[in-house]
């Protein structure tokens, strides 16, 4: 039976994506065991906190070499820290090496608005991707974060949102998806955006 697996690496609102994956007719499976994650059809890496520390505990675990080798085979998505740990490196507290699955660094963002960004804002979408197929320009989704992506390619970027300046707030490249938003928290946009991602697989 088909199912996505869900990383536990010891970082993440593990509970809000598999209810919100349960909601709409999904199975998931909520796993730190590699053999179950490369068994899975596809995989979220979710997180919250730090990234020197999510990326440091996806080395200990070694689940950071699990998921390179899936990266091309099935679909993967990642949410907040999690689409951050994407990129090549992360520049929160110390310089840190990610999962280098998409070109580019992670900063703080620049702007003078207050930090961090929580709430909601609307997404502009951009490069055609089939994980907002349905929705349209103006679509409102719930953000929580301090830092951002930068990407180095401008055909990764498929979402962007105004926070002062303009933000990544989505990337995908080569069957890899990152949302800077949560999705299991954004309403019924957010639960169109699961629903699609799991009809990729």
């Amino acid at each position: 039976m088909k199912y996505t697996a869900i990383v536990d690496y010891g970082v993440g609102n593990l509970k809000s994506v598999a209810n919100a994956m349960a909601y709409i007719g999904q199975r998931t499976l909520v796993t730190g065991d590699a053999e179950e994650l490369e068994r899975a059809d596809a995989v979220i890496l979710p997180g919250v906190g730090a990234f020197p520390d999510a990326a440091d505990k996806l080395r200990e675990t070694r689940l950071d070499q699990v998921l390179l080798n899936q990266a091309g085979r099935k679909p993967i998505l990642g949410i907040c820290l999690g689409m951050q740990l994407l990129f090549d490196w992360g520049e929160e507290g110390r310089s840190c090496k990610g999962l280098g699955l998409v070109g580019g660094s992670v900063k703080l963002i620049q702007t003078d608005f207050k930090l961090p960004h929580i709430g909601w804002n609307s997404l502009v979408f951009q490069n055609g991707s089939p994980l907002f197929r349905g929705l349209e320009d103006g679509a409102y989704v719930y953000f929580v974060h301090s830092y951002c992506g930068y990407a180095d390619r401008e055909e990764n970027v498929i979402a962007r949102t105004q926070y002062g300046p303009s933000v990544v707030a989505a990337v995908s490249h080569n069957g890899v998806y990152g949302c800077q938003f949560h999705p299991e928290k954004s309403g019924e946009v957010g639960l169109q955006i699961l629903k699609n991602f799991g009809e990729l697989n």
